[in-house]
């Protein structure tokens, strides 16, 4: 249905009721203007979202008991409802590896003994929930594993596959190719979209490695960038709107990867050692 709505535009020739005649959809659905999130669901999300950051084995439940000892009462449908917007759902074992209907594009975790030792030998894509003063926004990212480079990023106000592979797309026009792109295994990257693309239209010049579900450690780099972005900028100065947050994103990102140094490439900088051994 959301794909179809936007094959309706405002046309001369052809009136909206006629197009969607055409389409076999309802008016009500183009007219349709989704209704935001209260200032209390907000600031709902931001706490759980903190608290996430620190304990990202937590569900529902305890989301609920932790909101509780802040002197707040929510119910478990409601907070199940804000983490799934949020795109957050706790890291523990699960039996059920996947949803029906995205097993056929699951990958296999291809990280697991391998050394990285270059540039360009593995990418780590992911989305993350950005609290702003007034509503929230998506950012994905890329980083280069081996020198913990940022290698694509942007902010969405949704979580579509379209958006992931456009941050792809344009990493790979400035950077060139990954060896292997590894990602978790969200509907973003568990659809025809997105494994299409790489296995078919770039020939299978990039392998797609996936996370295992209820993995805290395999996307564990560009989990670890999340912490960094959000207590040393979005927590500490919240932006207001979406252009803010572009605005100090990208001047964040661009102190990440051409000043701040890292424990785990030898407080070397991203940038020095991707660069230098590119």
């Amino acid at each position: 249905m959301k794909e179809l709505k936007e094959y309706v535009v405002k046309n001369e020739r052809i009136s909206i009721r006629r197009q969607c005649e055409l389409l076999d959809i309802s008016r009500n659905t183009v007219y349709y203007q989704e209704k935001g999130e209260s200032d209390e669901n907000l600031e709902l999300m931001r706490l759980m979202d903190e608290e996430f950051l620190e304990h990202p084995t937590h569900g529902v439940l305890q989301m609920q008991d932790y909101l509780y000892t802040m002197g707040i009462v929510a119910n478990t449908k409601r907070i199940r409802r804000l983490l799934r917007k949020m795109g957050i759902m706790a890291i523990y074992p699960q039996k059920n590896l996947s949803k029906l209907g995205h097993v056929k594009y699951i990958r296999p975790y291809l990280l697991r003994g391998l050394e990285v030792t270059r540039p360009n030998q593995v990418w780590a894509i992911d989305i993350t929930y950005i609290p702003l003063v007034k509503g929230f926004m998506y950012l994905t990212a890329i980083i280069d594993v081996y020198s913990r480079f940022v290698v694509g990023w942007d902010v969405f106000n949704s979580l579509d596959a379209e958006n992931s592979l456009s941050v792809l797309k344009k990493a790979i026009s400035q950077y060139g190719k990954p060896e292997i792109i590894n990602s978790d295994q969200g509907s973003q990257f568990t659809c025809a979209l997105w494994t299409e693309y790489i296995e078919k239209e770039l020939e299978g010049k990039i392998k797609i490695s996936m996370d295992g579900r209820g993995r805290a450690t395999d996307n564990i780099f560009i989990e670890r960038f999340w912490r960094t972005v959000k207590r040393d900028y979005v927590y500490l100065c919240p932006p207001i709107d979406g252009t803010e947050l572009f605005k100090g994103l990208n001047m964040f990102i661009d102190y990440y990867n051409n000043k701040k140094t890292h424990q785990g490439i030898n407080r070397d900088i991203p940038a020095k050692r991707y660069v230098s051994a590119a």
